[in-house]
C-alpha cells in the first residue's frame, strides 16, 4: 500500500516535474505515437504511398503531444496510467485489426 501512496501523492513543489514523469513522458510518448502510427497504417487506404510523408509529420506531432499530456499529470500514478491505459487500448485495436 505504501507504493500506491507514494505514486498517488502529488509533487510537493508544483514547479518541478520530476525524473519519473520525464522518463515516463519521453518513452510513453514514443511508444504511443509509434503504436498509433501502426493503427493508421493498418487501415486500407488508397493513399498508402503517401504514408511515408504523413508518418514523419504525424509521429513527431503525436510524440510531442502525448509526452506533454503525460508530463502534465498531477501525480506519478497519473503519469503511469496515462501511459499504460492508452497503450493497452491501442494494442487491443492492433490485435483486433490483425486478427
Amino acid at each position: 500500500m505504501s507504493l500506491y501512496r507514494y505514486l498517488a501523492t502529488p509533487e510537493s513543489h508544483g514547479k518541478k516535474i520530476g525524473l519519473f514523469r520525464i522518463i515516463t513522458a519521453i518513452f510513453g510518448g514514443l511508444v504511443l505515437s509509434y503504436l498509433s502510427l501502426c493503427v493508421l497504417v493498418a487501415f486500407d487506404s488508397p493513399f498508402k504511398h503517401d504514408f511515408a510523408v504523413i508518418a514523419l509529420l504525424y509521429n513527431t506531432l503525436a510524440w510531442a503531444a502525448v509526452a506533454l499530456w503525460i508530463a502534465l499529470a498531477p501525480t506519478k500514478l497519473g503519469a503511469l496510467l496515462r501511459f499504460v491505459l492508452p497503450t493497452l487500448i491501442v494494442v487491443g485495436i492492433l490485435g483486433w485489426l490483425y486478427e
